[in-house]
């Protein structure tokens, strides 16, 4: 009975109106752009940290920025369980990605608080600074500086305007030397959470709210450049030319059927550009992208290696010359299996169906899992649009979601 009495204060309405109302700290005029350490962040930061007060937590801003709500458990000074996401957003971005995972936290502290319970360990919100890394090109800033994994050399790393994360961090009035005050110790940590948008189709098809997710992919990316002999259009006869474009376009179908070739794999070529780029020149370059995801990372890395090879051998073959330079690797996040049952416990208590997915994209738990055990919950949305003005939820679909975590809560068992 007392599980209900909580459940009940859930409001699936209130958390998007909350998220409306972050929409508002933009700096993009009629639309959604808020990036780490900004004033518009700080006004984001400020709401959030005046919703927490009213659910009864503390709440302070940490040593890199980070939001922190505490609600403290029966014991004062007790380890917590964190729940989380971020308050920054991608450019011309939606309303929910990061901030639904953030407001559903405080949504449950707020259900607890009403009900005047506390648990046997404390509950702590952490809406983190800088998860998508647009402004300095660094991801996961807040989470790895929460999990002690923070990378000193990114204090150099520069925005559009030539700002260093350090000065932008002593604008904000925090000290890049203090950093290190954000982590938190293994001890005092049970155990992170997330509730997100699932930002693609699978729970929509299904015709469910609420999954279990089991793992965060890791990613492979990769820099390709085809060099071919520029020509006239007119003049190089179809045998003779070495078309750097020609050649890409039978990189990217290998590229794509690599990644169709298992389940769980996915690749793809998100951006491509040609030199010269006339339209009466074969063109004698190409230089395109590559990312390969998968929850596996044996998987992972098997597609990666068959699509280097490939691109080899379509260049060999065309008699074009091929480089492939490697951008950036994170491993697979596999969700804790302890947590993951917990979690699939609370969906069922919700009447829901026991459904279980893989996360494509990245999230904060990918540096958390560095001090904790992992779990995510994911949340229907529209069409699985994200990144995008149009990405949409239902206040039913937030409401069953948060729900679910507050079940997750309160009946959240340590490991060991």
């Amino acid at each position: 009975m007392a599980q209900m009495c909580t459940i009940v204060h859930i409001s699936g309405r209130r958390l998007l109106e909350r998220a409306g109302a972050l929409a508002a700290h933009s700096e993009l005029p009629g639309g959604l752009t808020r990036t780490s350490l900004s004033k518009e962040y700080r006004g984001a930061a400020a709401l959030v940290m005046g919703w927490m007060r009213e659910a009864g937590m503390d709440a302070r801003l940490d040593a890199i920025g980070n939001v922190i709500g505490r609600y403290e458990g029966a014991r004062p000074g007790a380890p917590c369980l964190v729940l989380g996401s971020h308050l920054d957003t991608v450019r011309n971005a939606g309303k929910y990605d990061g901030m639904l995972g953030v407001l559903s936290g405080i949504e449950c502290a707020h259900a607890l608080h009403a009900a005047g319970r506390r648990l046997p360990f404390a509950l702590e919100v952490a809406g983190f600074c800088d998860e998508e890394g647009v402004r300095f090109g660094v991801t996961l800033l807040g989470s790895r500086a929460m999990a002690g994994t923070f990378d000193p050399a990114a204090l150099e790393a520069k925005d559009a305007a030539g700002v260093t994360l350090a000065q932008a961090l002593r604008d904000f009035g925090l000290d890049p030397a203090r950093i290190g005050e954000a982590v938190k110790r293994r001890e005092d940590v049970l155990a992170y959470a997330e509730l997100h948008i699932e930002q693609g189709p699978v729970l929509e098809a299904e015709g469910l709210a609420v999954g279990v997710v089991t793992a965060i992919n890791g990613f492979t990316r990769m820099a390709v450049t085809i060099e071919g002999t520029a020509g006239h259009a007119g003049t190089v006869p179809m045998r003779l030319r070495r078309d750097a474009l020609a050649a890409a376009a039978e990189c990217v179908l290998a590229v794509e059927r690599i990644g169709a070739s298992e389940p769980g794999i996915v690749a793809t070529v998100g951006r491509m550009e040609l030199l010269p780029g006339a339209i009466n020149v074969v063109p004698g370059e190409a230089r395109f992208t590559v990312d390969v995801r998968a929850p596996d990372d044996a998987q992972r890395l098997r597609a990666a290696a068959a699509i280097r090879a490939e691109i080899a051998a379509i260049c060999a073959r065309r008699n074009v010359n091929a480089r492939i330079e490697d951008l950036q690797q994170q491993g697979a996040a596999a969700c804790a299996p302890w947590l993951v049952e917990q979690m699939a416990a609370a969906l069922r208590a919700e009447g829901l169906r026991d459904f279980r997915l893989p996360s494509g994209a990245g999230h904060d738990g990918q540096a958390m899992q560095a001090i904790a055990g992992i779990g995510m919950l994911f949340v229907r949305c529209e069409k699985g649009v994200s990144h995008n003005p149009a990405e949409a939820i239902t206040a039913a679909d937030a409401e069953a979601g948060a729900r679910v975590l507050l079940r997750f809560v309160e009946g959240f068992a340590p490991k060991g």
